[in-house]
């Protein structure tokens, strides 16, 4: 099978995310998308992260109405620090029959060098980088050639508009009491709300 993953903080999950996954399942004829909310993110230390239990909720409730994206609690089942080279491994153990594709940002492609041991994320999935910030496609596509010719690297460019929403910018419109119905599936909010998460102390 043909998988994406599609990790992050989801602090919280929004419209954004959930575009994303599905366009990326459209483009590469994935079977399925795991949206994968990371437990501890090395890059995120002393952020302000609600809680796992609370993250993966509002995943679960996103994701229930797209059949091509399937919650995944692989890495919230495991403790410490998580690298996506040791997520990859383990995945690529459990399930050596599968072609993992591993969504990530445009930005992305250009710091995975210093990732956690970026030559095993690349060795066990196609990178699939997807614009932000109308990044330059040049630029991009010279990216794409040094990683496959130095790390024999498999990496699919996903055709992705710019969707000006983030995690950031939801967190600070709840705190300061604004409408967040046009950025988040309207059940996140409900759950957001019904649970006092973000709001200012």
């Amino acid at each position: 099978m043909k998988v994406g993953i599609l990790g992050g903080t989801f602090n919280p999950i929004h419209n954004g995310h959930i575009k994303l996954g599905v366009e990326a399942a459209r483009q590469l004829a994935l079977n399925h998308v795991l949206v994968m909310p990371s437990a501890n993110p090395p890059h995120k230390a002393g952020t302000c992260i609600v809680d796992a239990k609370h993250r993966s909720a509002m995943v679960r409730i996103a994701v229930e109405p797209y059949p091509e994206l399937v919650f995944s609690d692989f890495e919230l089942q495991r403790e410490g620090i998580i690298y996506s080279a040791d997520t990859l491994a383990l995945l690529k153990a459990e399930h050596p029959e599968n072609e993992y594709y591993f969504i990530i940002g445009a930005d992305s492609l250009f710091s995975i060098e210093k990732w956690y041991h970026p030559e095993k994320v690349m060795e066990f999935c196609y990178l699939v980088a997807a614009g932000r910030n109308q990044q330059n496609m040049a630029a991009l596509k010279k990216q794409q050639d040094y990683l496959t010719e130095k790390y024999n690297a498999k990496i699919e460019l996903l055709e992705f508009p710019d969707i000006p929403i983030s995690s950031t910018m939801i967190r600070e419109k709840v705190a300061a009491g604004e409408a967040i119905a046009a950025y988040v599936p309207e059940a996140v909010a409900l759950y957001m709300a019904e649970n006092n998460l973000y709001v200012a102390r």
